[in-house]
């Protein structure tokens, strides 16, 4: 069982081939190994926007920071290896795992949605 220590929400872009939207995520702090920190990062997007713009499994979040972050579409059920297509449902979610972090300073530059985001400190079961 993971226990997140932090959850925020953030604005940022969905970049998907050179073609760039806005996107709302989450991203979900819970505690590394050692000191490091890791960082869940979760977005919703339009299928048919996706589709028109050649998506097939991943794409790219340019975070409030300005890190270019990937995330992908991990459909495990499929044979096809997770690949997108017209069946699938209206809004597909994108997601990724950054232990990059290895200090709080660290994980404030990159994600600026933590800073300030105590008041929603809770464990996540």
């Amino acid at each position: 069982m993971e226990k997140h220590i932090v959850k925020a929400d953030g604005n940022g872009a969905i970049d998907v081939n050179g073609q760039v939207s806005p996107v709302t995520y989450t991203v979900c702090l819970k505690q590394g190994k050692g000191r490091s920190y890791e960082v869940d990062i979760r977005l919703m997007a339009p299928r048919d926007w996706l589709l028109q713009r050649g998506f097939e499994r991943d794409a790219v979040l340019v975070s409030q920071s300005g890190a270019r972050i990937p995330v992908y579409h991990d459909d495990d059920k499929r044979h096809d290896g997770g690949r997108l297509d017209p069946a699938d449902t209206i809004s597909i979610e994108l997601t990724a795992r950054d232990d990059s972090c290895m200090s709080e300073v660290d994980l404030i530059r990159k994600y600026p949605e933590f800073d300030g985001a105590d008041s929603q400190k809770a464990e996540v079961l």
